[in-house]
């Protein structure tokens, strides 16, 4: 029976230890995330925020850049609208799309 035991209990901290390694890479991910968003990098190392906070930061960021996304397309279409089709910019402008 105290084969069993220390057969269970191994298996318990092996997973033990498997749990701590993925907290290390979901925390070190959270690190990089908080890098990534500008709102954030300021924040540094040295002031850490939760989790949730940074997550719906995240998510206002990638909104943020859908919306700027949105716009430039707009302000391109009303260029190449507007502009002489055959223009040197328009024609700069039409390669850059087809790469």
């Amino acid at each position: 029976m105290s084969g069993r035991r220390s057969s269970r209990s191994r298996q318990s901290n092996d997973v033990s230890d498997n749990t701590r390694a993925t907290d290390d890479q979901i925390s070190n991910l959270v690190s990089k995330l908080q890098h990534l968003i500008p709102e954030l990098r300021r924040h540094g190392q040295s002031n850490k925020i939760s989790a949730s906070t940074l997550l719906q930061e995240a998510c206002n960021y990638i909104r943020s850049l859908h919306r700027e996304v949105d716009d430039l397309s707009d302000r391109l279409v009303q260029f190449l609208g507007s502009s002489d089709t055959d223009s040197e910019e328009a024609t700069i402008i039409r390669s850059l799309l087809m790469q």
